[in-house]
């Protein structure tokens, strides 16, 4: 589909009809800056305009999509050919949309899953709950640019990305401990536990940690009775 071919032969059509570009964008419902942009070929007016534009030029669809006056001799191989460029043309459309939106959502979900480790502290759960929402959009970002594959292929490709990501939060939130003294923001559940000192049971998927006054330790993932407990932190 040849756009500029196909602007100039609006622009003719349009001249013809003795109409300026404002007065053919109010018939049509548009800004003339549309026409404008049809008749220089940056982009092509909405599948939804092509008849209403075409009866308002006096001309036939196939003309329009050829950017020329179809013979009758002519006009069976032209309308099979234009139908394809329409729909090689639509799908492209459909694609860039699609991509278009895959991108923002992509950009949209680390931002949030990493404004949710910053803005949030290790304490609050929060944090671990709008991370996991941000690369949830993340993921669904990513399936926008998979939609040719085939189905088995996108599901285990998005499959592995959103485990993968979950992985990388995982083990982010490991390190922090190991690293930086913090509570694991991604955990089953808390148990506080009053005495002499301030003893904090944190349950993970993966491993435990136990916080003994001030000090976060990572320990083995079991269960734990209150006993343990204390007798760990006075080993510390």
């Amino acid at each position: 589909m040849n756009q500029e071919k196909i602007g100039k032969y609006i622009a003719k059509c349009r001249k013809e009809k003795k109409m300026t570009q404002l007065e053919l964008a109010e018939k049509l419902g548009v800004t003339d800056k549309s026409i404008g942009n049809w008749e220089n070929g940056r982009n092509m007016p909405d599948l939804a305009l092509f008849k209403p534009l075409c009866d308002e030029l006096g001309i036939t669809i196939n003309d329009l999509l050829s950017g020329e006056k179809i013979s009758l001799d002519n006009y069976q191989n032209k309308f099979e050919e234009n139908i394809v460029n329409t729909i090689d043309y639509s799908t492209k459309r459909i694609n860039k949309y699609s991509n278009t939106i895959g991108l923002i959502l992509i950009i949209f979900g680390l931002f949030i899953s990493i404004s949710a480790i910053m803005i949030f502290p290790s304490e609050s759960s929060w944090g671990s709950i709008y991370s996991v929402f941000g690369i949830i959009i993340f993921v669904i970002g990513i399936s926008k640019f998979t939609i040719k594959m085939k189905l088995w292929k996108r599901l285990l490709l998005i499959l592995v990305i959103f485990l993968g990501s979950l992985s990388i939060l995982y083990f982010t939130d490991y390190v922090n401990v190991k690293m930086n003294n913090m509570a694991p923001r991604f955990r089953e559940s808390t148990l506080y536990l009053g005495s002499d000192i301030e003893l904090l049971y944190y349950d993970n998927l993966f491993y435990d940690v136990i916080k003994c006054d001030k000090t976060y330790y990572v320990t083995k993932n079991k269960k734990y009775t209150h006993e343990d407990l204390f007798e760990f932190c006075e080993n510390k």
